[in-house]
């Protein structure tokens, strides 16, 4: 007997049961639950996905500007030796009335200052005699200063020394190291500004540097505002137009070239 056309293979009966098989097994397995975009976990490092951060607590440190900067402490008027801190509370370096030749902060604002920056336009003993004291404070040997510092009637007025009579060890008193370095740095500084004349046609009159020690600080300029910061901190200007001058050290020359005083004070 022949096999009718419509008989199937064992082969091809076995391969439709698998497909049976594999097919029912596919419907009956669980559908994965879907999440809302609420429910996905956040990325680890997206910045929009974190929380923002609470701002850090501000400084209680009133010494600290807000932009982190230390405020700047008065160098004058501070109690210690130092000529740059003064040498005790309420007291400026040099202070003292008797000690003041020719120095007028008192009178700033009496008048328009004239501020000269060009030496070759002054009197040439002023100019020379500027130019020793540049030499010797820069060559750091404090006995330099002896020979420019005047004597007897014409004795350089130093800061605050009734007591001492020699001239360089008065100078040497005024700073706040043993050998004097610290105060030749000041005078270097001092004479580094711009200067005006005082009590011109008369005299009296005297070149004096720096030009604040006659010109009211309420006048300054931005510019020498920045001029007068280069010898003094902000914290000290402060305290200079609550005092009403400038009461930092100066330094006066005669038109004939004789130094006159370096003091500091009102």
């Amino acid at each position: 007997m022949t096999r009718s056309s419509n008989s199937r293979t064992p082969s091809a009966l076995l391969g439709a049961l698998a497909f049976t098989a594999l097919l029912a097994s596919t419907c009956l397995m669980p559908l994965a639950p879907a999440f809302a975009l609420s429910q996905l976990r956040t990325i680890p490092g997206d910045a929009a996905a974190e929380e923002p951060k609470a701002p850090a607590e501000p400084s209680k440190d009133d010494s600290i500007s807000p932009g982190g900067i230390p405020m700047p402490d008065p160098l004058v008027n501070k109690p210690t030796t130092s000529p740059r801190q003064g040498k005790a509370e309420g007291e400026t370096p040099g202070q003292n009335q008797g000690q003041r030749p020719g120095a007028t902060p008192a009178e700033a604002g009496d008048g328009p200052v004239e501020v000269l920056t060009d030496i070759s336009k002054i009197p040439k003993p002023v100019a020379r005699m500027r130019e020793l004291i540049v030499e010797a404070a820069a060559s750091g040997d404090i006995e330099r200063l002896r020979p420019l510092l005047g004597k007897g009637e014409t004795a350089t007025a130093i800061g605050d020394s009734e007591e001492e009579t020699d001239p360089v060890a008065a100078v040497k008193g005024l700073s706040g190291d043993a050998d004097g370095l610290e105060i030749l740095a000041i005078m270097l500084d001092v004479l580094s500004t711009g200067f005006t004349v005082i009590d011109k046609g008369t005299p009296d009159e005297m070149y004096v540097w720096p030009y604040f020690a006659a010109k009211s600080l309420d006048s300054l300029t931005p510019p020498e505002k920045v001029d007068l910061m280069r010898l003094v901190t902000a914290g000290d200007v402060a305290s200079m137009q609550e005092f009403g001058s400038y009461n930092f050290y100066r330094i006066g020359i005669t038109p004939d070239g004789q130094w006159k005083f370096f003091i500091g004070g009102d």
